[in-house]
């Protein structure tokens, strides 16, 4: 993997897991400001499932993340599990 690819991969991820916190962020703020038009009419199972789903693409990150920083560390010829200082691909 080039240093190229691998830095465009990284900021890509950090783009990614910031968009999916604002998303958080912005379905919370959404939600309460429904809540207290909507009272009981307000549908929390929809919202809880938005969040479930925005959950899993935050799990995806991660373990793309993951999976980006063992490709890296081989093709250095180092093997993932031998590393002792731990670091997260941004």
């Amino acid at each position: 993997m080039s240093g190229t690819s691998e830095a465009e991969a990284r900021k890509a991820l950090g783009r990614l897991k910031r968009a999916v916190e604002k998303g958080r962020r912005e379905l919370e703020a959404l939600e309460g400001a429904l809540r207290k038009v909507e009272g009981e009419d307000f549908p929390q199972g929809d919202y809880t499932r938005a969040a479930s789903e925005l959950s899993q693409v935050a799990e995806f990150a991660d373990a793309e993340g993951r999976r980006l920083q063992a490709k890296v560390l081989e093709a250095g010829g180092l093997e993932p599990g031998r590393i002792r200082r731990s670091s997260s691909v941004d």
